[in-house]
């Protein structure tokens, strides 16, 4: 919303200075972003007219002016602007005199001919062209013929104001309007608010007796008023009028259609001003849109309505699109001569889906969004006739036809003083806080030490005593009430059990060289044929998008290993030569019969090429073992018990380099190398590895909890075991086995050593282990560390065939 400074004075005495007032608006709730200083540049810039135009004798292109600017005799100017006529009244920059952007005029020759001066363009000027007529926006500013010689142009052209950007929040709708912001004002500055009260002229003639309106659906349209004026003159507007407008952002276009604008601005009330001749038998009905219903909107393009938008149609069809724009067979033009004007109340969300829907937004929509005063309708209409009959001429039919068919009344709420001063910690005495409400033109009526306010319709953004008490703060100031320390009982946040789980495995995997990334949740179908899920995948049932922003992000992902993929993709075509991530997210399965689906949480990470290189610790490749590693660190740190690696097949991994990751019969996730396919498929480095865990089953697993004991006091004892067993035997089995037959004296395994080769029968491995033997209450006999080596051997024999190697 920009404010005029020098418009805003119209309602309210100010003064302070616009920054100052700029301060006390922030402050106040109502924050101003910018303060604009309209014509700051400009300098020594006068009215003047165009006395004489001659041919420049040395140039086709150029014209010799005498201009009468006020001073002792006329001034010679040199122009190629081609828009210019003898009896103009334009804008002169003197000698001296400063322009927009820098600009500075000096007595100069062009192609010969003396030139003291120049004419000026609204661009030189600092006007934008968008708020300029077309034939101004490209040639000189042409001024009306009553504005007299000599002035400075900066007070005729309005760029001695100065503007306030305010950026408003969604619920000050009545923000959006001069008077509502001028309601702040004269209660911020104590202050009388001056509120234009309209008269008119009305002729004889009953309005029910030339037009007829009719509301089909009322939950749309709440209120629409009519009102008619005969025997307008459509012209230009006043140059006071102009140049508001553009203060305001709005470019001018004709006396009718620009007071609508300015009413609207002053008021917060969106108008719309029908050619009253256009309209078919003068009868306006208020209805839904008919399906597939066309209509040529002001902006010349032809939209199509459908029955979820509010249509405002005659006779034959619609002539305008309720709260958003008219249409362009009833607008106004310069051969209008009668205006039926609308000043209606349209339902706030109905405007806000049919801008959308139509990808149109305009000032009217937006104020009808935010909610306006319905009450207010007839008085504005009003008030836009009084002015049209002061610019346009013409005579107001006596009446109104106006149909409100649910009629709102004003809220009254409780207001506690003592619940003011608890809720803001401060005391404010009682008679302040009346004088905050009456200032904001609230009615108070006083009971006892409790206050009943009466909430004007204009407030729809006040519900109930919180709202009261949050204008009283900030009426009072937010700044003057003091700093206090919080009291009252309080309680330490603490993560649940999933947070906290989450929280460490981002330590554990940061520890662990890996970098946490955020991947967006939607994704692209083609990504289940990237990594080579076959056509019956269960992952392939998705939640697709109803409204998405392109294909590429039309589905809600099933699996995060290829949103991984993507970003180690980018990384690589940036030359990164290896690189290890991670992302804690969810997945989304659908669910038949639910409209929402099951957010799953889960962990993944990817990885490929070498670690990083240390003073003490060289690279290694970033392979299968690497990514088991990790999860076995990252699970152990987690405290799940007894996990284990077993063969799986997966049609994303390497057929034989993949493993599910399982403790006490659960499946927690895959571990491996990523098959061929899918790394051709997203052109990666030939070994890329990846891990993928369900965080909900790790989340339900029974851990045990952490147990603390001293340090031991006697020694440990290690014994190595080298055997010959067949290939296909899995060494976590070999190290269960160990783990069972040793029992609770043996502390720790290890394979050491893997061999395959011309010492070692085909078909078979050597592998080796090393072993710590312990005891808490004793030193172990040779005996007894005897005895256990026996069983471990037996066992293995027994249950994997495995012979002790020679």
């Amino acid at each position: 919303m920009r404010v005029s400074y020098q418009w805003l004075k119209d309602y309210v005495d100010i003064q302070i200075t616009p920054q100052e007032l700029a301060d006390r608006l922030t402050l106040s709730g109502l924050a101003v972003d910018v303060v604009e200083e309209l014509g700051a540049e400009i300098e020594n810039v006068v009215t003047g007219r165009i006395t004489k135009i001659e041919k420049h004798p040395n140039a086709d292109k150029l014209v010799v002016c005498q201009v009468d600017a006020g001073k002792d005799e006329p001034l010679q100017i040199v122009t190629g602007a081609t828009n210019v006529r003898e009896g103009h009244m334009v804008p002169v920059a003197l000698e001296g005199a400063k322009l927009a952007k820098g600009l500075q005029i000096k007595r100069s020759k062009l192609r010969g001919v003396e030139s003291r001066g120049m004419l000026c363009s609204g661009q030189e000027l600092g006007m934008e062209s968008k708020l300029l007529s077309a034939d101004m926006a490209n040639g000189i500013l042409i001024l009306p013929d009553d504005v007299k010689v000599g002035l400075d142009a900066k007070e005729v052209l309005g760029l001695s104001d100065s503007v306030l950007e305010l950026d408003l929040t969604p619920n000050r709708g009545d923000a959006l309007s001069m008077i509502g912001v001028a309601r702040d004002v004269a209660a911020l500055l104590n202050t009388r608010l001056k509120v234009p009260v309209p008269k008119l002229e009305e002729n004889q003639e009953n309005i029910n007796e030339i037009a007829k309106i009719e509301i089909e659906d009322p939950d749309l349209c709440r209120r629409y008023v009519g009102r008619v004026i005969k025997g307008i003159k459509i012209g230009a507007s006043p140059i006071w009028l102009q140049n508001r407008l553009r203060a305001a952002g709005v470019r001018p276009i004709s006396n009718v259609v620009d007071v609508t604008n300015y009413v609207m601005l002053e008021t917060g009330q969106p108008l719309h001003a029908f050619d009253y001749d256009k309209l078919a038998n003068h009868h306006i009905i208020v209805r839904r849109a008919k399906e597939n219903e066309k209509i040529v909107s002001l902006d010349g393009v032809e939209r199509t309505l459908n029955p979820e938008m509010l249509a405002i149609t005659d006779e034959k069809g619609p002539v305008a699109v309720a709260g958003v724009m008219g249409g362009l067979d009833s607008e106004v033009t310069a051969d209008t001569v009668n205006v039926l004007i609308e000043s209606a109340y349209f339902h706030p969300i109905n405007v806000r889906r049919t801008s959308k829907a139509l990808g149109l937004r305009s000032e009217s929509s937006v104020r009808f969004e935010k909610g306006i005063d319905i009450n207010n309708c007839k008085k504005v209409a009003d008030r836009a006739l009084q002015l049209i009959q002061q610019l346009a001429g013409g005579i107001v039919v006596s009446g109104a036809i106006d149909q409100f068919p649910n009629p709102i009344a004003e809220k009254t709420i409780l207001l506690r003083p003592s619940r003011v001063n608890w809720m803001l910690g401060v005391e404010i005495p009682k008679s302040e806080i009346v004088q905050i409400m009456e200032n904001l033109q609230f009615r108070v009526q006083e009971q006892g030490e409790e206050l009943l306010v009466t909430v004007p319709t204009f407030r729809p953004d006040i519900f109930g005593e919180w709202d009261l008490v949050e204008e009283v703060a900030r009426l009072h100031g937010f700044n003057q009430i003091p700093e206090t320390l919080p009291f009252g009982a309080s309680t330490q946040g603490v993560r649940t059990p999933e947070q906290q789980m989450n929280w460490d495995i981002r330590k554990i995997m940061t520890s662990c060289g890996f970098y946490e990334v955020v991947t967006y949740s939607f994704v692209h179908p083609r990504i289940f044929d990237l990594m080579n899920l076959p056509q019956n995948s269960k992952f392939r049932n998705v939640v697709k998008l109803q409204n998405p922003l392109s294909e590429e992000q039309s589905v809600m992902r099933t699996v995060l290993v290829p949103s991984l993929l993507e970003v180690l993709v980018k990384n690589l075509n940036r030359r990164a030569q290896s690189g290890a991530i991670f992302e804690i997210s969810r997945v989304f399965y659908p669910q038949e019969g639910q409209p929402l689906p099951e957010e799953v949480p889960v962990l993944a990470a990817v990885a490929y090429g070498n670690t990083e290189k240390t003073w003490n610790q060289s690279a290694r490749q970033m392979d299968f073992f690497f990514m088991k590693g990790v999860v076995e660190q990252l699970l152990q740190a987690l405290g799940v018990p007894d996990v284990v690696f077993k063969r799986h097949q997966d049609p994303s991994f390497h057929p034989g380099r993949c493993a599910s990751i399982e403790t006490n019969g659960q499946v927690l996730g895959v571990v491996g190398e990523l098959h061929p396919n899918v790394v051709e498929n997203f052109e990666l480095p030939g070994r890329t590895v990846a891990m993928k865990l369900d965080l909900q089953v790790l989340a339900q697993t029974d851990r045990p909890v952490k147990q603390y004991q001293g340090l031991p006091k006697f020694p440990t004892v290690e014994r190595d075991l080298a055997v010959l067993v067949k290939q296909e035997v899995l060494a976590a089995d070999m190290l269960s086995i160990i783990q069972k037959a040793a029992g609770n004296l043996l502390k720790e395994t290890e394979i050491f050593d893997l061999y395959q080769g011309t010492q070692v029968p085909e078909g078979y491995k050597s592998v080796a282990f090393s072993m710590k033997f312990q005891a808490l209450d004793r030193t172990l006999t040779d005996e007894e560390i005897n005895d256990k080596m026996q069983r471990i051997i037996k066992s293995l024999a027994a249950q994997t065939g495995a012979e002790l190697r020679k």
